[in-house]
């Protein structure tokens, strides 16, 4: 069995395949584009997870944007420690400008408040999140993404650029992942 087909038998089952979420991103390139309409957008990735998503993102909104990185984190394996790490900072100034965060998913809502609270001390003219995927039953903290791909139930998902220990990132859709899989993970890092 080679990589790929071992991450495959790793997932319990697939909760959004391929084609529903290109779909839905299609849709929320739509919106942006509409919402966005002589502005001064720019589209805020957060780092690692929402490479694909924003990617795709990118494609399906028609105007002119800028993009910038940030990386932060508050998890450990697959629980959240509840202390936000900031490893990676933008490059450009957002002040004055309309800044859309894109994001994986939003689940504790920790990392986002405090990216939130951290980029409106930069005077954007606007600051909204977009997320593939929302959890609002994990939420420990009030965050909520104007743009949302989907609302998921609270298990544990990879793929599309999410991870467990930076495995299945690569999958081309978004699965629960089986808990002997994240168990034998656990130990490999």
């Amino acid at each position: 069995m080679n990589k790929v087909e071992a991450q495959h038998s790793d997932i319990e089952r697939v909760l959004l395949d391929d084609g529903v979420i290109q779909t839905r991103v299609r849709e929320l390139g739509a919106q942006l584009t509409r919402d966005y309409e002589g502005k001064d957008l720019v589209m805020v990735g957060i780092l690692k997870g929402s490479v694909i998503f924003l990617a795709d993102l990118m494609k399906c909104v028609d105007l002119d944007f800028s993009i910038d990185f940030m990386s932060a984190s508050s998890y450990a394996n697959e629980s959240s420690t509840g202390e936000v790490r900031l490893m990676l900072d933008l490059r450009e100034s957002i002040q004055g400008k309309d800044v859309v965060i894109v994001e994986d998913i939003v689940d504790t809502g920790l990392t986002l408040k405090y990216l939130q609270e951290n980029l409106r001390t930069r005077e954007p003219k606007s600051l909204e999140i977009c997320t593939i995927l929302d959890k609002p039953d994990c939420r420990k903290v009030p965050v909520t993404p104007k743009y949302s791909g989907f609302k998921i139930p609270n298990e544990f998902v990879v793929g599309y650029g999410l991870d467990y220990n930076e495995y299945y990132r690569s999958l081309p859709y978004i699965g629960v992942l089986k808990p002997e899989a994240a168990d034998r993970r656990k130990k490999i890092s």
